[in-house]
């Protein structure tokens, strides 16, 4: 019991590319271009064809601070 406990636990944790594209506004077209790769490189990762660099993940939660921190400093500006 205590296995599966933990294996839902880190399905939970499953980073969904396109679910973060979406949260940070940008289309895969949009996202591929801001990173320099394809396209179609970014279409696998969201199908899960291949595996997304955990750079790519990294990259993205911070990319979603800062956006966040410039909505902060707006309002407080």
């Amino acid at each position: 019991m205590e296995k599966k406990v933990s294996e839902e636990s880190e399905e939970s944790k499953e980073f969904n590319l396109k679910t973060e594209l979406k949260s940070i506004g940008m289309t895969q077209k949009e996202f591929s271009k801001h990173i320099k790769r394809t396209a179609n490189t970014v279409n696998r990762w969201v199908k899960g064809e291949v595996e997304i660099p955990e750079v790519i993940k990294l990259y993205i939660q911070a990319y979603k601070k800062a956006k966040l921190y410039d909505q902060i400093s707006l309002k407080i500006n």
